[in-house]
């Protein structure tokens, strides 16, 4: 069995197979014209985590036949963008994503102004907050934002028929007897999605099937809730979920986000870093004191 992330194995390489964003994928929509026409320009896709940004710039490239880089703003920074803009040069415009590009610092961003401008890269950045406020003017000027909406019971059908039909090829039948659980869980996100089905097969399976029920699903997936990735995008969801807690004066909500990061393993320093941010930054001087207290945690 293929042991990659079930999103992984079934993402789709061209714009046939993609599921979702009619607006702008479908017979009349702006993308989809732009690859037909073998023309794109630099671009932004904003919208949530698992609505296909970054499966919509590879598949792109692939159309396109463009050579494709892929930067990660979290691991990434200038040295690494000029890197790859240096390569760039000696190829036909091929594309440069980004993926949550709102995390790039503005020097991080100006380092792609000369490339975006000259064509020597087109940009694809993929962000789940609002370019107008994470995006340097200059280089927003320079792309064209896309909106990219949660996928609907539609699109999760069709995405878990296709992982069914997946699991059929590897020697295992599934058996959806129920699927609200599993929908409500992936709240639109085919990531989610994918990823408490593989959950959910691979602790249940017995004699090559699977029944897939509401309660098994809900079983599977709530011993699973306190598991978090340090180096993955539920690591930024939680803090910034701790951070806006405290923001909102909800010591409850506080305390439940900041058991999230410890049970998940998450460094003590890095929580005490970013309370200190926050007491610099939220609090000020509606409570200087919040920023000594954090200082003396760190």
């Amino acid at each position: 069995m293929d042991s990659r992330p079930l999103a992984e194995i079934l993402r789709p390489l061209n714009a046939v197979d993609y599921v979702g964003q009619e607006k702008l994928m479908g017979n009349d929509g702006i993308l989809r014209k732009m690859l037909q026409n073998k023309a794109i320009t630099s671009m932004i896709f904003w919208g949530p985590p698992g609505v296909g940004k970054t499966t919509l710039a590879l598949l792109m490239a692939n159309e396109l036949g463009r050579k494709y880089y892929q930067l990660s703003a979290i691991s990434s920074g200038v040295k690494e963008v000029r890197e790859v803009i240096h390569a760039a040069a000696a190829e036909n415009s091929p594309i440069l994503f980004i993926d949550e590009i709102h995390r790039f610092s503005k020097s991080q961003q100006d380092s792609l102004l000369a490339a975006v401008e000259h064509g020597t890269v087109t940009l694809i950045g993929a962000t789940t907050e609002n370019p107008s406020f994470e995006v340097i003017s200059p280089l927003l000027s320079r792309c064209q934002v896309y909106v990219l909406e949660s996928l609907g019971l539609e699109h999760l059908n069709l995405l878990l028929e296709r992982a069914i039909q997946h699991y059929q090829s590897e020697s295992i039948a599934i058996d959806i007897q129920e699927t609200d659980t599993l929908y409500r869980f992936s709240g639109g996100d085919a990531r989610k999605l994918y990823n408490a089905l593989q959950l959910v097969v691979e602790n249940s399976i017995k004699d090559g099937k699977v029944v897939i029920t509401d309660a098994k699903v809900a079983e599977v997936i709530q011993q699973n809730m306190a598991r978090f990735d340090k180096s993955g995008e539920m690591h930024y969801d939680i803090i910034s979920a701790f951070i806006k807690s405290v923001r909102g004066s909800d010591p409850n909500a506080a305390l439940y986000w900041m058991a999230r990061l410890i049970e998940g393993g998450e460094d003590p320093k890095f929580i005490a870093r970013r309370m200190l941010i926050l007491a610099a930054e939220d609090i000020g001087l509606a409570n200087p004191n919040a920023l000594l207290m954090a200082n003396a945690c760190f």
